[in-house]
């Protein structure tokens, strides 16, 4: 079943290719480059997922994950956050604002699309 994904990241060159990996299972694919165009889209949107780039202009990902988790309409909605750190400190801060789950880069296209699926279906399912 083919999902809306939202990709935020600042660098044009991983949201085209996160759009690559992601649409290869038929996901349709919203790319935005700042967490602004994320509050934005969200105004009328709903997206199954939300891969968010930790570092990003205006509001980064901990901060949009953060208002997500406390809007009832997107209870549902799988919040990733994407990060070139992977160590404790992010991943304690991606604990403290409710991420689903923390992908780090480089990313690997088939880890990431098994990984996306779970989480949407594991909220889906809750």
């Amino acid at each position: 079943m083919p999902y809306t994904i939202l990709v935020a990241d600042d660098e044009p060159a991983i949201r085209t290719m996160l759009e690559v990996i992601l649409s290869a299972d038929g996901h349709e694919i919203v790319t935005v480059p700042d967490g602004r165009a994320v509050l934005e889209y969200l105004k009328t949107n709903t997206p199954d997922a939300m891969l968010l780039d930790v570092k990003m202009p205006y509001l980064d990902g901990y901060e949009i994950c953060s208002r997500v988790k406390r809007i009832a309409r997107l209870s549902r909605t799988a919040v990733l956050l994407l990060t070139g750190f992977d160590d404790e400190q992010t991943r304690d801060q991606a604990k403290l604002v409710g991420a689903d789950d923390v992908v780090y880069k480089p990313l690997s296209g088939k880890n990431l699309r098994g990984r996306i699926s779970q989480v949407i279906q594991g909220k889906q399912t809750a």
